[in-house]
């Protein structure tokens, strides 16, 4: 059940919390939410074809109630065009199979319903200015990718922040990281990109240090006004 290979209902997540005599309903009626969710997750559709880190992301942001991520690299994923995310597929290292990189652009493409859902997601999206030139598919692919992600920065659910190169030294440098909010405290995970997947922590002594990373951030960077003047002059001279 914890695991996710199993499903459970809402009446059997209160009965176990009742013997397990906890007593948090705020906690409780959050757990008995994500077991009420009767439909498969259109995610599923990709189980057996793509590693099963790609599909607990999917889930992840499905399910959270605000999605916070710092990029130092890229674009973040959710804000991707199909041609920049293909590129970033394609480098991968030993090569993926083409039909393998096209399931994995598609997956990508369909996460981002979350942004425009019925009730999308809140989403900010912390860049460092360096990830701004990294030239994924070359220029006119970075260009046209530039200017996506200012206008889906106007959206008001997203909020694209840049930290610049002047700033210096920063927490987090080196990796990306994204911090969603459950609906409560104790359903917050933080996933971490590595080479070999996605990561996950749950521990609220690591998740308070993500916090702090993400509220670091927050205080150095552009505000979004700034950041959308500085993303479009950077795509101006590509």
């Amino acid at each position: 059940m914890e695991a996710g290979i199993r499903a459970t209902s809402p009446e059997r997540i209160r009965i176990l919390a009742s013997n397990y005599d906890c007593g948090d309903q705020a906690y409780i009626d959050g757990l008995a939410a994500m077991a009420d969710s009767r439909k498969r997750g259109w995610w599923e559709q990709y189980r057996g074809n793509l590693p099963q880190g790609l599909l607990d992301v999917a889930e992840l942001e499905w399910f959270a109630t605000r999605l916070r991520t710092l990029q130092t690299v890229h674009v973040p994923g959710l804000l991707q065009l199909s041609g920049y995310a293909r590129a970033i597929f394609d480098s991968a290292l030993p090569p993926l199979p083409k039909s393998e990189i096209e399931l994995r652009v598609a997956q990508r493409m369909q996460r981002q319903q979350v942004l425009e859902r019925e009730t999308p997601v809140e989403y900010v999206a912390y860049v460092h200015e360096w990830a701004l030139h990294m030239q994924f598919g070359g220029r006119r692919t970075t260009r046209e990718q530039l200017q996506y992600l200012c206008e889906m920065s106007e959206q008001e659910n997203i909020d694209v922040r840049v930290l610049t190169v002047d700033v210096g030294a920063f927490p987090g440098a080196g990796h990306a990281v994204l911090y969603a909010n459950g609906a409560v405290p104790q359903l917050d995970t933080v996933q971490l990109d590595s080479a070999h997947g996605g990561e996950f922590t749950h521990a609220e002594a690591q998740l308070s240090k993500y916090r702090a990373h993400m509220d670091w951030w927050h205080a150095k960077s552009l505000d979004p006004k700034a950041s959308q003047d500085l993303i479009h002059s950077i795509a101006r001279q590509l």
